[in-house]
């Protein structure tokens, strides 16, 4: 088990002491495979994002060797053409159980790469891992559409599915800026994916109208800041404007209007967005409201219903849910590879399509 010694620098007053921190990676070194998969727990499928998102809180928690398996297996399963199936079944990797391919899910692979680099400072793992984050890129770009955004699959015939979703390109958006980093660091410029990631920044920002409407769900609320493509004044402009919408007080946010369901997964993203946008004590307040979903194990609960019978629902422990939690601790404590990647101000910012040359209005 994790000893709570190398969990030290994820205590959080209300949140984790070290020896709960410790439980936490531990409930996620549990559930991993010896082939390094991360599935959402033992029995469930596996998808490629939150495999990934379970793999960087491994690196924020020191446990380098372990996420770096979890990279490894994507390298050995990514397909010929850049990407991954969206879930593979727990126990026989084999078996798909969805074959269709989600463009956010292939390029999380990108931030989870370049934050395991800053984790470790490990050359030899950037450079056996750079051909697989350069065709996971080169699948999602062949989706991107005239207006920036991206088409959010390909269904399991190969058909590209056109219609963006907007939480979607907003993760998009993060890895495009962390695989640019990653071509930075080895000094091979993506100039095409520079252009690709200012359309797309730009698309998020200024137009709503360019992906399907899935306002209900609080990730669209939140996700344009966490990506990074609504900054400044505009993010605090955003988020203020549903706030009440999403957020229950004492409890955490709500994954969709009007079910009075609060989910862990969305609180520490809406966390994140927060220190992102240099509000850390509204952060830290999320974080708290949250802890009546941490188990016994150290694990969390996927979501709570707070109207009826007040009950835990869906009845499963995910690693995802407690990555989430372990990367907002991590960032609100100021590790370095963690704010790297999420706070993004040393991550390259593509290139503003020519429309856009010039400074214009954030919308919230």
């Amino acid at each position: 088990m994790t000893s709570p010694e190398r969990t030290e620098h994820l205590v959080l007053p209300g949140v984790l002491t070290a020896g709960q921190a410790a439980a936490t990676v531990a409930g996620i070194l549990a559930v991993q495979r010896e082939d390094g998969a991360i599935p959402w727990f033992r029995g469930h499928h596996l998808d490629p994002w939150d495999h990934t998102e379970a793999a960087m809180a491994l690196d924020a928690a020191g446990e380098h060797e372990a996420a770096a398996r979890a990279y490894e297996w994507l390298a050995r399963h990514q397909n010929d053409d850049g990407s991954w199936y969206a879930a593979y079944h727990d126990g026989d990797f084999a078996q798909i159980t969805d074959r269709g391919r989600e463009t956010n899910f292939v390029a999380y692979v990108a931030v989870g790469v370049w934050h395991h680099y800053l984790a470790t400072g490990d050359d030899t793992f950037l450079d056996r891992m750079w051909p697989v984050v350069y065709a996971a890129v080169e699948f999602v770009l062949r989706l991107q559409q005239p207006g920036g955004q991206i088409g959010w699959k390909r269904e399991e015939d190969g058909s590209p599915v056109t219609d963006a979703l907007l939480t979607g390109s907003s993760s998009i958006h993060q890895a495009l800026r962390c695989a640019l980093a990653i071509a930075e660091q080895r000094e091979e410029p993506q100039p095409d994916w520079e252009l690709a990631t200012g359309a797309l920044a730009h698309a998020v920002a200024h137009h709503p109208e360019r992906f399907l409407d899935k306002s209900r769900y609080s990730m669209d609320w939140y996700y344009p800041v966490l990506g990074g493509a609504v900054t400044g004044a505009g993010a605090k402009a955003r988020i203020e404007a549903r706030w009440e919408d999403f957020v229950v007080p004492g409890l955490g946010v709500r994954c969709v209007l009007p079910n009075p369901w609060v989910t862990g997964g969305e609180s520490c993203e809406l966390a994140l967005a927060l220190w992102v946008m240099g509000e850390s004590d509204r952060a830290l307040e999320i974080l708290q409201s949250i802890q009546h979903l941490r188990a016994g194990d150290g694990l969390y609960w996927t979501g709570y219903v707070f109207e009826g019978n007040r009950a835990v629902w869906p009845e499963e422990l995910t690693t995802w849910t407690a990555g989430s939690l372990l990367l907002a601790v991590a960032a609100l404590g100021g590790d370095e590879a963690t704010t790297a990647v999420f706070g993004g101000e040393r991550l390259p910012r593509g290139l503003a399509p020519q429309c856009c040359d010039g400074p214009t209005p954030p919308l919230p």
